[in-house]
């Protein structure tokens, strides 16, 4: 694997102001992702696994620290870093085809003409799929389908990252796993540099390169970053009983019901 840091994060702390007051959400956040890997950020609900992805994403800024993406400073949104989000965000008025067409038009607008345009989009549709779906309206389509657009839509635009806020949590277990196939598939085809949250241990373990795992909030921090020794391409069924893939399981599970666990009891 490149070795090249496309994110790199830095004593970055995240501290929001409610009614009550102050609320540390993030501390001591440190982190690189390297071209062409896949991340997973996992943790309990309220960790802040969301809240360090919209950091990425440029969505907050951070109340301390620094975020790089391809060694410039994070400042806010932009094409470098495209989003997928677990409702998917599709304009229900829209075709498949016209969701993804403003993304690719908003980036690449300025420089290429309206053919190469449907081009690109074409290309984003056809990667996931749905070549055939181009033309109908999200309420046409299935859940599992939509969020298949809006990785078309993210992709289209030839991000250096893509972020992934639980793409397929809302979704039935047999399409969520079919889309984490899907998913597999893609990222070696397109070799793109993932950053995915998921409370999913199974899916953090078949997807992940690397799995970043976060202690409980408040104040929460990185407990532990498991690196996962598969080979790529990956295949569930026979990774069932491959040992790595039962090490791996095996850690994530020990670090949040056992240690984190542990943890919340003592501060009770």
């Amino acid at each position: 694997m490149n070795e090249e840091k496309y994110i790199e994060i830095r004593g970055v702390e995240q501290r929001f102001k409610t009614a009550k007051g102050s609320f540390l959400a993030l501390q001591k956040i440190d982190l690189d992702v390297a071209k062409g890997e896949f991340v997973t950020l996992i943790g309990h609900s309220g960790c802040g696994k969301s809240t360090l992805l919209n950091l990425i994403a440029g969505l907050t800024a951070p109340t301390q620290g620094t975020l790089l993406c391809a060694n410039r400073e994070i400042r806010g949104p932009g094409p470098d870093r495209a989003v997928v989000f677990q409702n998917h965000s599709l304009l229900p008025w829209l075709t498949c085809f016209e969701n993804v067409y403003l993304a690719v038009e908003r980036v690449f607008g300025a420089s290429e003409g309206k053919a190469q345009l449907r081009s690109r989009t074409d290309a984003a549709l056809a990667l996931v799929g749905l070549t055939a779906a181009a033309q109908k309206r999200p309420g046409e389509i299935s859940g599992g389908m939509k969020q298949r657009v809006g990785i078309a839509r993210a992709l289209s635009m030839e991000p250096k990252v893509l972020l992934m806020d639980e793409p397929f949590g809302a979704l039935d277990a047999l399409t969520r796993a079919k889309l984490q196939d899907e998913l597999l598939a893609i990222v070696a085809n397109t070799r793109s540099t993932v950053v995915m949250v998921t409370h999913d241990v199974d899916e953090a373990v078949l997807l992940s390169d690397k799995i970043v795992m976060l202690t409980n909030g408040p104040g929460a921090t990185i407990g532990e970053v498991l690196q996962v020794a598969l080979p790529r391409p990956r295949n569930r069924v026979e990774l069932a009983e491959d040992p790595a893939y039962v090490h791996a399981r095996k850690a994530v599970i020990d670090f949040l019901y056992t240690r984190q666990a542990h943890v919340e009891k003592v501060a009770a």
